[in-house]
């Protein structure tokens, strides 16, 4: 909850990009932007994705790529003093150094298609997202040109995927100076730790000491989302991992992700997922069986 500045990126001289594993939580993780790409990897925890407006669900083994200027976040909900040991892979590179190079080695020139779709953030799946897992891994333990042939290995293979899926919208355009997304911050994680409950926009305005109208028009913009659907979108999300992982009531998994009416609840979650709860559920079941 501190606050989240711009992210400076330092990479050594010596090195084409900067690769790292880190605990979670630590200082860096928090809603924030640089302009560097980073390709991202959790590797033993689930929580919550924010890509730019994008709220989804992750696993281990969840792969993102997030391109230059598009805010982002990845959210686990942890104890007091809990640390999860080496959560995260992270690989960040400035996407000019590969433009620069193309000039004088042609063939980087055919990543530019995949660095324009991850201005809006990809998220990787199927034999894609093993494979790159993979080569992220091995870098850990490469030094010298033997990392860099992983890196370009990596960039191949998920510049010529088309297991991918797109996650922020064209039209996000958020405010990115440091005040606000300390601001933004702030009522994300509190929307994150209290959308299970009545919460309300006149609150969690007050906190960001704003006039209701005035916070509504900023949570829109900058997190690319109105509040109310904001927080639908994390209940249904959580609801929709509660009916496939476990056997707890439809009835139950309404009042544990906020709604007090389970007819509300049946309504709210067919809009958002063409189906309700329980066929929801038994999908899920199918696939999984």
């Amino acid at each position: 909850m501190s606050v989240p500045v711009f992210e400076q990126v330092i990479t050594d001289e010596s090195e084409t990009f900067l690769w790292r594993c880190d605990d979670y939580p630590w200082i860096r993780n928090v809603w924030n932007v640089h302009p560097e790409y980073e390709i991202h990897l959790i590797r033993n925890a689930e929580g919550v994705a924010l890509i730019g407006d994008y709220i989804g669900h992750f696993e281990p083994g969840y792969l993102t790529v997030v391109g230059g200027g598009l805010p982002h976040d990845w959210v686990t909900a942890t104890g007091p003093g809990e640390v999860i040991d080496k959560r995260d892979i992270v690989l960040q590179f400035d996407p000019q150094r590969i433009r620069r190079a193309a000039a004088s080695i042609p063939e980087f020139a055919r990543l530019e298609p995949f660095m324009t779709r991850a201005l809006r953030g990809l998220s990787f799946l199927g034999e894609t997202r093993e494979a790159a897992a993979g080569l992220l891994e091995q870098m850990g333990a490469a030094a010298g040109l033997e990392r860099v042939s992983l890196f370009l290995r990596l960039l191949h293979v998920l510049a010529t995927s088309s297991e991918f899926e797109i996650l922020s919208s064209e039209s996000f355009a958020p405010d990115l100076d440091p005040p606000t997304l300390d601001k933004i911050q702030r009522a994300l994680i509190y929307v994150l730790e209290n959308f299970h409950k009545d919460i309300k926009l006149s609150e969690i305005a007050g906190l960001s000491g704003m006039r209701q109208s005035r916070f509504s028009r900023f949570f829109k913009k900058n997190s690319g989302n109105s509040f109310i659907g904001h927080v639908t979108k994390l209940r249904i999300g959580r609801a929709c991992k509660l009916l496939s992982d476990t056997d707890i009531p439809v009835t139950d998994i309404c009042f544990q992700v906020g709604y007090f009416n389970i007819s509300n609840f049946n309504r709210v979650f067919r809009a958002q997922r063409g189906m309700t709860p329980s066929a929801y559920r038994r999908l899920a079941r199918r696939r999984m069986g």
